[in-house]
């Protein structure tokens, strides 16, 4: 019924195995976001770890400003990092998955 039974486990193991090559990968993936007037810029991994900010001088007198700064930037940078992931992660596990007859799980 669905055919070569052990091809399709070794097919499920590299498809685990490539989805854990590209999680390592999206961790050297980095990706800048800055502020609308460049006052604030955040780097992050598309593993959405954040590896560095830099602020203008101007925004530490503000504590509140700086917060939306932060908020506002710091959201832009996750919605891109979040993007490329699943982008990445779906190409990887699509690429990996055996044939299963009945199964059309990517199209």
């Amino acid at each position: 019924m669905f055919g070569d039974l052990s091809g399709m486990m070794d097919k499920l193991k590299q498809a685990k195995q490539e989805v854990e090559e590209t999680k390592k990968r999206l961790n050297t993936v980095l990706i800048d976001e800055n502020s609308n007037d460049n006052k604030l810029k955040v780097t992050l991994t598309a593993n959405r770890d954040i590896k560095a900010i830099s602020i203008d001088d101007s925004l530490l007198n503000d504590a509140e400003e700086l917060e939306d700064y932060l908020i506002l930037t710091l959201n832009k940078a996750l919605k891109r990092a979040g993007e490329i992931n699943e982008q990445e992660m779906a190409a990887a596990a699509k690429n990996g998955m055996p044939n299963i007859p009945g199964m059309d799980l990517f199209k």
